[in-house]
């Protein structure tokens, strides 16, 4: 998969990427250059939180290599339209060891307080030494000198020098907390929840209720500006009801899901990143390729790796619902007991968005066979119109595989017509009604054979006649096989009375006419 052009920081001491003067070979460069490349760096990382990031990243690991990834970029993407109000609540799920703490927690408030010194920020994870550690990586940050020459209007208040909590001149903070901490009197611009839930304690409902209560009725009230306040939540996914699944549940929010592998076909397109991640496709394969990705697999399990990896607590297999459990068909049953139809909605058009999913089943004394699945991404008007549209007229697609295809259908009705005689003024009926509705294409698939040899010579002219009649009515050629069956000898009429007869004599339909049958143009329609 080809990756687009990143505008990320290059590595120190290499050229910037975003054009500048490099240094000719084998000298040092010009004093005029070196400012000029100096300045233009600084340009970047002020205007382009990737770059941003990546420098980030040098700072609170000096000895670690950066690895750059478009995921990064798209995270970034992501933040930065929360910065501009574009986004007010995003959650963005993806694997461990992802950068997306150094990209939430850390680089994220220090780009925005160096542009905002009087931004109000607040962080929160599942423990407080975590939260802690992240707020000490944000001292570091903007406390290094390259991050006071980039924001020379920030500046930390001498009075405000608190592990959990900077404090600028211009009343701008970030705070530290923790879920299930104290949060009473503070308020914050953006609040961040980086990494909810222990992944040790994911499985237990009272910790994950208690998690939920905290944001519901604590955290998400600390808000100081309701209609503009920005709420990310950046975690990975441990459980159907952890914070990512209540939050969507509840509608509202963004969200971008990166999984570690690729499950289908997904077009990215925001801001600057524009790809394709096709199945099978990895994450950061720089980082974690095959290898590591077998090993994590064989080392979680299937339900964590599902979970932390691929951002889908239920597995495929071994944890809840098992691939093995579905089977494939060859030929969809001919006879349901029923046709069903069933609706997973979104209400978003993106790219981004998961789409609305239908999906129509054929139930049948041994189980449902799945008969046709519709994929789209509308907004809430167009998808109620699909909807109704569906369940109302349900598609040809479906109607030709969950009812018995016409030929059979034919062949069933010709066969009562032998084997039942007394029931023929049904079969007839049924007959007519099958005829009636088929379309040109598939009344000449039905018809194409001559299943009349089982019957008599009366009900294979009758059978003739009303085919013929119907390939008039629908502008179409009888099948050649119609005038090889030879017209009665006798005439048979409708009705023992004879005044009734003279007038079937120029009232029956030619086709039965010529056949020797007198009956009434109305034959075989429903009272």
């Amino acid at each position: 998969m080809d990756c687009p052009a990143h505008k990320f920081m290059p590595p120190p001491g290499s050229a910037p990427r975003r054009g500048g003067t490099r240094a000719p070979l084998g000298g040092a460069p010009a004093e005029g250059a070196a400012c000029d490349e100096a300045r233009l760096l600084e340009a970047i990382l002020r205007q382009d939180l990737a770059s941003f990031t990546a420098k980030v990243f040098h700072t609170v690991n000096p000895t670690a290599r950066y690895l750059d990834n478009w995921h990064v970029q798209l995270i970034c993407e992501y933040l930065a339209a929360c910065s501009r109000g574009e986004i007010k609540r995003l959650i963005i799920n993806l694997p461990p060891r992802s950068l997306k703490s150094i990209s939430v927690s850390v680089a994220w408030p220090a780009w925005l307080m160096g542009h905002a010194p009087s931004a109000r920020i607040m962080t929160a994870s599942y423990s407080r030494e975590l939260s802690i550690r992240h707020a000490l990586d944000f001292r570091l940050v903007t406390a290094s000198p390259w991050y006071r020459r980039l924001f020379p209007g920030f500046a930390a208040a001498a009075d405000q020098n608190e592990k959990h909590k900077l404090q600028t001149t211009s009343r701008g903070h970030r705070i530290a907390t923790s879920v299930g901490g104290a949060a009473t009197g503070e308020g914050a611009d953006v609040l961040i929840v980086d990494d909810p839930h222990n992944p040790r304690q994911a499985l237990s409902a009272t910790m994950r209720e208690s998690a939920l209560d905290w944001f519901d009725q604590t955290y998400s009230s600390r808000l100081d500006d309701k209609k503009k306040g920005v709420m990310v939540v950046v975690m990975q996914r441990l459980h159907e009801r952890d914070l990512t699944g209540h939050l969507l549940a509840k509608g509202g929010w963004e969200h971008l899901c990166l999984p570690a592998e690729a499950e289908r076909r997904t077009v990215i397109d925001f801001g600057a990143v524009k790809l394709t991640r096709r199945p099978g496709a990895l994450l950061h394969a720089a980082r974690e390729g095959p290898v590591e990705i077998a090993r994590a697999k064989r080392e979680l399990g299937a339900y964590a790796y599902a979970a932390q990896y691929q951002q889908r607590p239920a597995p495929l297999r071994g944890g809840i619902v098992d691939l093995a459990w579905f089977k494939r068909y060859g030929a969809a049953p001919d006879a349901p007991l029923r046709i069903v139809q069933s609706w997973d909605t979104a209400f978003k058009g993106g790219a981004l968005n998961d789409p609305s999913v239908c999906g129509t089943w054929a139930e049948t004394e041994t189980g449902f066979y799945l008969l046709h699945v519709a994929r789209r991404r509308l907004e809430y008007p167009a998808l109620k119109r699909a909807a109704k549209r569906a369940g109302l007229g349900m598609s040809a697609f479906v109607l030709a595989r969950s009812l018995p295809r016409a030929q059979a259908r034919f062949e069933k009705l010709i066969g009562s017509l032998g084997t039942e005689p007394t029931k023929r003024a049904y079969a007839l009926a049924e007959l007519n009604d099958l005829l009636t509705e088929l379309s040109p294409s598939e009344f000449g698939e039905a018809v194409a054979n001559a299943p009349l040899s089982r019957l008599e010579p009366y009900s294979r002219n009758y059978v003739a006649a009303m085919i013929e009649q119907a390939a008039h009515q629908k502008g179409i050629e009888p099948p050649a096989w119609v005038a090889e069956v030879e017209p009665l000898e006798e005439p048979h009429f409708a009705t023992p009375l004879e005044a009734l007869r003279l007038h079937l004599l120029s009232a029956a339909p030619v086709p039965f006419r010529r056949r020797n049958i007198f009956i009434d143009s109305s034959i075989g329609d429903r009272v």
